[in-house]
């Protein structure tokens, strides 16, 4: 096909710049916006259909250079308790997936899955896989209290095998590389984060310790798809429900917990946050407390980071879920300041995308006074 003349870009140089391609391995990307993942839950029995695959093309007909799936299963009973979240598994599930990846493609845009496994936030009562008790680093809820068992070290083998081999399908699949859902007080935050992971073993304990399966879970990923196939890991502070939470108090914690996902194969960084601009460490003195996490993230580390949290939009993701859902369109002043100060490389766009299939196209050809604002009704059907 023929793809967009990307000559007509906005006139402020810092969106112009977002406009310009970006390459990481197998990611060669036409521009710098990302569809961010949400999970949307149209996958009848794990199957992503037609109208999945209608969804994420709009989405690439309308400009984003990556689509990053919702969450995806992986091949372990324990991963979600939803019937119609899609798997990374099965013939029938790789199928559906296949038609979505050749639609995306065909509209030049790139996709990778997020590869995800709920851990504790299963829950008790799940409809997949009922008998299969959860299971955690501690067997705790983000609460605190008792929920499901902890994870053995026989377990944690089996466990990593079945991320290799989610791995190897989405690979086999033609996806484009693939991200680890690392974030929002799921499996592997759980282990990262000192509320969920009392673990007195190899796994537990210094942030280190704390890392080491995450970094596990990488290498054995690097290991089966090879060296150019890119790795994107997802992490936040926050968990879900606990908007306040931390993985670490400080900029140095930060580095002793990324060094070793980066150490380990991964390519890029994709900082969750519920709000873009705001500081990551705000108690510090000077430039630094204005930093955001992606800033502290490239920062650190060096790598190519997505940001993420409220872009386009006055409120954040969470009202979705309330009476009041709907979000008024905003001006994107504060991610231009950021990206000028090379903050981060690339932006992930969420419920503005759901609203708004054209989003970047209009960003694109100076029609950002046409983005259409979020209401409830984008978020019960796939627009």
């Amino acid at each position: 096909m023929t793809l967009p003349d990307t000559s007509t870009a906005p006139e402020a140089p810092a969106l112009r710049g977002l406009f310009e391609p970006f390459e990481v391995k197998s990611l060669s990307l036409r521009n710098r916006f990302a569809m961010a993942p949400m999970t949307r839950a149209f996958s009848p029995d794990g199957i992503p259909g037609a109208d999945v695959a209608e969804y994420y093309r709009r989405r690439a007909a309308g400009g984003v250079g990556l689509i990053i799936t919702e969450g995806t299963y992986i091949p372990d009973p324990a991963a979600g308790p939803h019937t119609r979240v899609p798997r990374i598994y099965g013939d029938s599930s790789l199928g559906g997936w296949k038609s979505v990846v050749d639609a995306v493609h065909a509209e030049g845009g790139s996709i990778i899955p997020q590869l995800w496994h709920l851990g504790v936030e299963r829950g008790e009562n799940s409809r997949l896989n009922p008998e299969v008790e959860t299971v955690s680093p501690s067997g705790l809820a983000l609460d605190g209290t008792r929920l499901g068992r902890e994870f053995t070290t026989s377990d944690l083998d089996t466990l990593k095998q079945s991320w290799v081999d989610a791995a190897l399908n989405a690979k086999n699949t033609g996806f484009d590389g693939l991200e680890l859902h690392g974030a929002h007080g799921y499996l592997l935050d759980e282990f990262l984060w000192a509320g969920t992971n009392v673990r007195t073993d190899e796994y537990g304990g210094s942030l280190e310790a704390r890392t080491r399966f995450p970094a596990e879970v990488v290498a054995a990923i690097r290991e089966a798809v090879g060296n150019e196939f890119a790795i994107v890991y997802r992490f936040s502070q926050w968990k879900s429900g606990h908007y306040d939470a931390r993985i670490a108090q400080s900029p140095a914690e930060l580095g002793r917990i990324l060094t070793p996902l980066v150490d380990a194969g991964v390519d890029v960084l994709h900082p969750s946050t519920r709000r873009h601009w705001e500081p990551a460490f705000a108690e510090l003195d000077g430039e630094d407390g204005k930093l955001g996490l992606a800033g502290w993230t490239k920062k650190l580390t060096g790598l190519p980071t997505i940001t993420v949290g409220s872009v386009g939009l006055d409120s954040v993701f969470t009202t979705a879920f309330t009476g009041d859902a709907a979000s008024a369109v905003t001006g994107l002043e504060r991610l231009e300041a950021q990206y000028d100060r090379g903050e981060f490389d690339m932006v992930a766009i969420g419920r503005a995308l759901l609203a708004d299939p054209e989003w970047v196209e209009k960003l694109r050809t100076g029609r950002a006074d046409e983005h259409i604002a979020f209401t409830a009704e984008h978020r019960t059907h796939l627009n």
